[in-house]
């Protein structure tokens, strides 16, 4: 149900920075943890000793030490060590191609041969002066495609976040869809409106008039397996809308990473990276506090439709013009899984 030749967002740092962590991606159960050298590694959680989850261990000097039996594990899942017992011929367990990247832990969960590190793509905002960034990391209880759908039409944000950057006009002006190769993208440009409250703060937050009309822009960008870019930002009218220059705007993108955990589960780092006011640590934790009220709305309205597709299995859901973004997406992820399908060879 999910590619599993690519790369996924496993974890921030700060998650493996004490202990070791646990997290199931795409159905496999690994184990992260840092290395001697502080290199990142990514093992089955699984101790060939007697089962135990390697997550509940320490790390001691680079090694995984299994909180069961003191079992030592190597980053290359082959057994170093263990109490009072010779290990020359412990049987080694999976290890996963990893990488740490943009801020985050990459983990690529298919066909270890194929990974390769040039296909995660560039983050211009990390580690960039003249952007700011906040987010987090949320478990739904929802298929990952689900969660596609939803950030690839906006149209939702007038109904689910009617208090913070919903409005009319976005069901008023008109979705355009387009694919390019593997990317597909939806865009919506509206001109001449009232900001809604969370840009009314965003205009702020870069010392510009709230209480003028302005023109308004998403544009959502996917990329296999399950990223969503988002560019969002208000400019005051007549100061070029998109275009306009950054003293007369507030642009951001919004940051969605999309992690499958089971066919009905998902690890979602949000976020927020903006190019106005960077220096501004009170703005950026204000963006960050808003942006997760809102994507909370969302939590809620997933897990919520999940249970109602399970319950109904066999009910046809509609297409509207609105789902293009959604419905493209997921021809590609299509194609990509069916490329990863191993073909029956037919009889002779």
């Amino acid at each position: 149900m999910f590619p599993k030749n690519t790369w996924y967002v496993a974890c921030t740092p700060d998650e493996i920075d004490e202990k070791p962590l646990g997290r199931k991606i795409c159905g496999e159960s690994i184990v992260f943890y840092r290395g001697a050298q502080g290199q990142v590694a990514a093992l089955d959680d699984f101790c060939p000793h007697r089962g135990a989850p390697l997550s509940l261990g320490t790390v001691t000097e680079g090694k995984l030490v299994c909180g069961y039996h003191g079992l030592e594990m190597g980053c290359d899942g082959k057994t170093i060590a263990m109490p009072g017992q010779r290990v020359r011929g412990f049987p080694a367990i999976r290890s996963y191609p990893v990488v740490e990247r943009h801020g985050f832990i990459w983990v690529w969960t298919g066909d270890a041969a194929l990974a390769d590190e040039s296909k995660i793509k560039h983050l211009e905002w990390h580690d960039n002066p003249d952007w700011a960034y906040g987010g987090g990391l949320f478990h739904i209880a929802c298929d990952y495609r689900l969660m596609i759908d939803n950030l690839m039409d906006l149209t939702h944000e007038t109904y689910v976040h009617a208090t913070s950057i919903g409005q009319k006009e976005i069901d008023e002006v008109p979705c355009k869809t387009t694919v390019e190769g593997d990317q597909v993208i939806t865009s919506r440009f509206m001109e001449n409106i009232t900001a809604p409250p969370f840009w009314k703060m965003a205009l702020r937050g870069n010392n510009l008039a709230d209480d003028v009309p302005v023109d308004r822009w998403q544009i959502c960008r996917f990329t296999p397996p399950s990223n969503v870019m988002i560019e969002v930002g208000v400019a005051h009218v007549g100061k070029g809308g998109y275009d306009a220059s950054p003293e007369h705007k507030a642009y951001s993108v919004v940051v969605d990473f999309i992690t499958p955990e089971t066919e009905t589960s998902i690890h979602y780092f949000w976020g927020m990276a903006r190019k106005f006011n960077p220096k501004d640590k009170a703005l950026t934790a204000s963006i960050r506090e808003g942006q997760g009220k809102i994507f909370s709305e969302d939590l809620e309205m997933l897990e919520l439709q999940q249970r109602n597709l399970l319950a109904h299995p066999t009910r046809s859901l509609l297409m509207l013009n609105i789902d293009a973004g959604g419905v493209q997406s997921r021809k590609i992820l299509d194609r990509l899984i069916v490329a990863e399908t191993p073909r029956e060879i037919p009889a002779p």
